[in-house]
């Protein structure tokens, strides 16, 4: 019998496999399929100190290998989500569940961030550098290693749970900003957050997303996630979780190998909403084709001899 097991910042995972925050909402749809608490966990909506109603339509625009999307942070706030949204899902999921937060000022993300403490069901604060600083000129936090280390450095010391940042690949030097948040506290990295990409609708002669930009996930972006997460484990000491185009359990092993202690899974589960299911119930097999007896002994493990 072969272990699927891992542990996140401490925390004790039955498996890796947690769909992506934006992709899996707050789990009740996908809770109405299937027993989602076979998941490792999964990473909730992107969460605001304020509700978001996000950016105007269209927000969706497809492509070859993956997809398009800029939805702009759409979510109920962080109140609504405590009062309301988190007692609603203890009735179908029954383990610590990951809170992605994003915010537009070092303030704000602390803000959030402390009020979320206060929740037992939340095992990890997910962070979201990606988002523009608005008292920075709009400048992203997840593009600067010194932004990015006081928001982490700010959240940090306003939580006692593990403290994730979720790092943006749109920038020269990956590792420099993981090395920077692991300086500032962070207790793990997440990546790869999506890349920046556009399609422009021929008839129209325009771009097809109302915010002319959108995030590309998906298939196609699998290869450059692999390599920074490969990058990531080499300049730091704290866990990583993986992410970027990955559908498969052989991917999720894959992921692994290059570094990542968990995956997460995210434009898979608006092409297929048993994805998560499905990945979970194929890793034994796919372990046992490869001879792998422990998923946790996988981590790192294609850097021997590099």
């Amino acid at each position: 019998m072969v272990n699927t097991a891992v542990t996140l910042c401490g925390v004790a995972l039955d498996n890796p496999v947690i769909p992506a925050s934006g992709t899996f909402g707050f789990g009740a749809e996908f809770a109405a399929l299937y027993d989602i608490n076979c998941l490792g966990t999964f990473s909730f909506k992107g969460t605001t100190r304020q509700p978001r109603f996000g950016n105007p339509t269209p927000r969706i625009a497809e492509c070859e290998a993956g997809m398009l999307n800029a939805v702009g942070l759409q979510n109920p706030g962080v109140e609504s989500v405590l009062a309301d949204i988190l007692p609603q899902m203890k009735q179908y999921f029954h383990k610590p569940v990951m809170a992605n937060v994003s915010g537009f000022s070092v303030e704000e993300y602390a803000e959030t961030c402390a009020m979320l403490d206060e929740s037992e069901q939340i095992g990890w604060l997910e962070v979201n550098i990606s988002c523009p600083n608005v008292h920075g000129g709009g400048m992203s936090f997840g593009t600067d290693p010194a932004m990015a280390a006081a928001v982490t450095k700010a959240v940090r010391a306003v939580t006692k749970k593990p403290v994730i940042v979720k790092l943006s690949p749109n920038v020269t030097d990956i590792a420099a900003m993981a090395k920077a948040c692991e300086a500032a506290g962070a207790d793990g990295i997440s990546l790869i957050n999506t890349l920046q990409g556009m399609r422009i609708d021929l008839k129209k002669r325009a771009p097809i997303l109302a915010n002319t930009f959108g995030g590309l996930s998906g298939p196609a972006i699998f290869p450059v996630a692999l390599r920074m997460v490969w990058q990531v484990y080499k300049a730091v000491s704290i866990p990583i979780i993986g992410m970027g185009g990955v559908s498969t359990a052989e991917d999720v092993i894959e992921m692994m190998l290059a570094g990542a202690t968990a995956v997460q899974i995210g434009a898979v589960n608006l092409v297929n909403p048993y994805a998560g299911r499905d990945i979970v119930r194929a890793l034994p097999a796919v372990m046992e084709k490869y001879g792998i007896q422990n998923l946790s002994d996988c981590i790192g493990g294609a850097h021997s001899g590099t």
